[in-house]
């Protein structure tokens, strides 16, 4: 392959990181032996009243239950074990469960339909499947799986009739804990036996098109990850992290590589529903999430502002204007004037503190993933006193693979690589990264396993982007979701879409539509919540969604930030017609993966109609 540009990065080559596990149960099982009485991880109080906090020592003695229980049901090495929950501690516990007894761990997300159910527990070859409770062990009934021995219930009592063999998760770390009475080394001496290159996970890629795809990734790339993420200022033993984010996806995986490692206190909560709530009750300091999570803070915090209307509107359009003022200063590594830090000291106590406060009030950092962040969503935070670490990875290259310092942090980047990660831009712009992280392969795909890498052993990440001299990592878009016009013009849907979703601050999803089309529209979908407050007050108040969403009000709404975002567009790129969809998009529907990408082809398929009429009639080609 020609390459342009090798651009490694020398500050990070110089970090050669020295990993001192063999695999993540070495590593737990040091993290045990080594703050046996500190706080590890902590799940919700029955009444939500707060955390209710678990030791290592007991999160370890539970992990080698769930273990050595899982060697009684025939799990050896390499065995797959599929879980299929939301976000929980007893998914954590259940993880560690299983690699400690020489498993591998095959994560399925919990709104994932039967048939892909399915087809991933039939895939991977997985021997027990771990499920949340009876409706996701329901979703494998109708399916012909014989490889499948057990099914463990962390919910609801087993039935005893059920084919495969039901057991609850508290039997089975019963039956464990009765094992290791009679061989209390058992774990450490099955743990002894793992090495680096052996498989330690196995996620199905949801991708935005076709049948998931199994991505082997193995001990040494997470106890790497681990390792990487220790010495960014990001994670540190006093923060007191909330972790939201699906465990079925890699970022949430390597952030848990990273806790084991650091030793971090972390707050398990997998209820989005309750995460604005709890926020003040568990007071966090550190909080990592998908840019769906930072928009949806945005658009609350601007669609009140505008509720409020009068002085509270200009004070808080004033403290915005004062806050973007100081970071364009210092992203320009300019001096900040002391009068205009008098005036960002009042912004700050007039309308940012309260934002501070919605979140807890002790946030130090905030990390953004899984999907690019918009850079006017981002400086809105930064303006706030809460800045956001953007990173980059992918599930093939274990999540996390370059981020943005706290304090050095370049908006539109996502900062240098981690550790001694290799990375060089292609000749045609693709970001290609080599290292401990990357995969060993897709499951049963040697052909696309072999498509995937350079003949040097650089894995393709399908992205574009661009290396700075001190080696920021800009992503420019997605290789494969750069589109054609009828008329020949490239265009950048995420870019365009991007921008729309900083400028609207009712929006959810915004999808352009352009390929081999003469003109560029777009399909809109509202954020409920912000929608409703802007409804607030107008003849559509108490309105549903759909009729919000239908009604000419909404309508003229829309076109009035349409018109803005063409004004910052070349010609070829605007957006001729909109069209606001009646519903939000959704994993369910197959419209969004679970870390939160829009699924293109779902999309158009589910729509047709509507963006068949876009085209209807005729537009000048451009």
């Amino acid at each position: 392959m020609t390459v342009v540009t090798l651009a490694l990065n020398k500050a990070a080559l110089a970090m050669a990181i020295d990993v001192p596990y063999q695999s993540i149960p070495d590593m737990f099982l040091k993290r045990v032996a080594a703050t046996p009485d500190k706080d590890a991880f902590a799940h919700p109080a029955p009444d939500d009243s707060g955390p209710v906090w678990l030791t290592w020592g007991k999160v370890g003695e539970r992990a080698k239950a769930v273990a050595a229980g899982l060697r009684g049901l025939g799990v050896e090495t390499e065995d797959r074990v599929a879980i299929i929950s939301n976000t929980r501690l007893e998914w954590v516990i259940a993880d560690l469960g299983i690699m400690c007894a020489g498993g591998a761990t095959t994560t399925v997300y919990p709104t994932t339909e039967p048939e892909d159910v399915a087809y991933i527990v039939g895939d991977s070859g997985s021997k027990v499947i771990v499920a949340e409770d009876k409706g996701q062990a329901a979703k494998l009934n109708s399916a012909t799986l014989p490889g499948v021995t057990h099914v463990i219930l962390i919910d609801g009592a087993a039935d005893p009739t059920a084919t495969p063999t039901q057991l609850t998760l508290a039997e089975l770390e019963a039956r464990g804990t009765a094992q290791l009475a009679a061989d209390p080394s058992m774990i450490e001496n099955i743990v002894s036996t793992i090495g680096p290159d052996n498989l330690a996970t196995l996620i199905y890629t949801s991708g935005t098109t076709g049948r998931p795809k199994g991505v082997e990734l193995l001990h040494r790339g997470w106890c790497w990850e681990g390792v990487a993420q220790s010495d960014l200022g990001l994670l540190e033993p006093q923060d007191l992290q909330y972790l939201w984010l699906p465990l079925s996806h890699s970022f949430g995986k390597t952030l848990i590589c990273g806790v084991i490692h650091v030793g971090l206190p972390t707050y398990v909560d997998g209820r989005i529903d309750k995460l604005v709530d709890n926020l003040a009750i568990v007071k966090p300091t550190l909080m990592c999430g998908a840019p769906r999570i930072f928009e949806k803070v945005y658009n609350k915090a601007v669609t009140n502002a505008q509720a409020a209307g009068g002085a509270k509107a200009k004070i808080f359009g004033w403290a915005v204007a004062v806050g973007k003022q100081k970071v364009a200063l210092e992203q320009a590594g300019k001096p900040v004037p002391g009068g205009l830090k008098f005036k960002y000291g009042i912004a700050n106590k007039l309308v940012f503190s309260k934002l501070q406060a919605r979140l807890g009030g002790r946030i130090r950092v905030l990390v953004s993933g899984a999907a690019p962040l918009s850079v006017p969503i981002a400086e809105f935070f930064a303006a706030a006193g809460l800045p956001i670490s953007e990173g980059y990875g992918l599930t093939e290259t274990s999540a996390g693979n370059f981020v943005n310092r706290a304090g050095n942090i370049k908006i539109g980047t996502c900062g240098p690589a981690l550790g001694d990660l290799e990375c060089r831009i292609a000749e045609d712009g693709e970001i290609l990264v080599r290292g401990a992280p990357v995969m060993r392969g897709y499951h049963n795909k040697p052909e696309e396993t072999a498509a995937a890498f350079t003949e040097d052993g650089f894995f393709r990440t399908g992205d574009i982007g661009e290396l700075s001299a001190d080696g920021f990592l800009r992503i420019t878009d997605r290789k494969k979701d750069l589109v054609k016009t009828s008329g020949g013009k490239y265009i950048a849907p995420s870019h365009i879409e991007g921008m729309f979703k900083a400028l609207c601050p009712y929006t959810s999803q915004a999808v352009v539509i352009s390929q081999a089309r003469n003109y560029c529209t777009m399909l809109v979908t509202f954020d409920p919540d912000a929608i409703v407050g802007w409804a607030a007050g107008s003849a559509l108040e108490g309105k549903s969604y759909e009729e919000i969403a239908t009604s000419p009000e909404a309508h003229a709404m829309v076109a009035g930030y349409v018109e803005e975002l063409n004004a910052k567009l070349n010609r070829w790129e605007t957006i001729k017609k909109f069209t606001i969809l009646p519903r939000d998009l959704t994993i369910e529907d197959g419209e969004m993966t679970p870390s939160m990408k829009i699924k293109r082809r779902s999309v158009e398929e589910n729509f047709a109609g509507d963006i068949d009429k876009m085209y209807e009639g005729s537009l000048a080609e451009i």
